[in-house]
């Protein structure tokens, strides 16, 4: 049973889950990954990455079906969230996940990336509970970098403690 009083209670719900946070991966382009600035975390756009390589590519639904590219968006979170340790250090500083926004790589005539997007959004309840409730983008585009089925990024608020 998980206390709430206990410190790393995140990383006790995450073994629970079955995630393992990955060491984060290396910016795709000219940009930092994480940016602090006061109590608010910026972590950057992560695609579905895994050991160096994308996995999940193509656009939804043509390429890609919608519970696929649902296991794409929780990737991306679970890199976001790697990132956000590696920035803070332990995920129970974490006091709000405030905002995420989400891209699917999408066919013209596709409309439904609230529901891929609802996978990230609902891994985020799973861990955080109350704290991981945010508001939320979810957009369809004609293309990611590397052909990736999602990238997605997040403001998060972290405790002075």
């Amino acid at each position: 049973m998980i206390h709430k009083t206990s410190r790393f209670v995140i990383d006790e719900k995450l073994a629970l889950l079955n995630i393992s946070l990955p060491n984060p991966p290396k910016p795709a382009g000219s940009y930092i990954p994480v940016v602090r600035t006061g109590n608010l975390v910026f972590v950057s756009g992560q695609i579905p990455v895994k050991e160096g390589k994308v996995e999940f590519q193509g656009k939804v639904p043509t390429d890609v079906p919608i519970e696929v590219a649902q296991q794409a968006a929780k990737l991306c979170i679970i890199n976001v969230l790697s990132q956000l340790k590696a920035e803070v250090g332990d995920l129970d500083m974490v006091s709000r996940i405030v905002r995420v926004s989400g891209f699917v790589n999408s066919a013209g005539d596709f409309f439904e990336q609230p529901k891929i997007i609802n996978a990230a959004s609902d891994l985020l309840f799973e861990i955080f509970g109350e704290k991981g409730k945010h508001s939320r983008v979810a957009v369809g585009v004609a293309s990611l970098p590397l052909n990736s089925t999602v990238e997605i990024d997040m403001v998060a608020e972290i405790s002075q403690s």
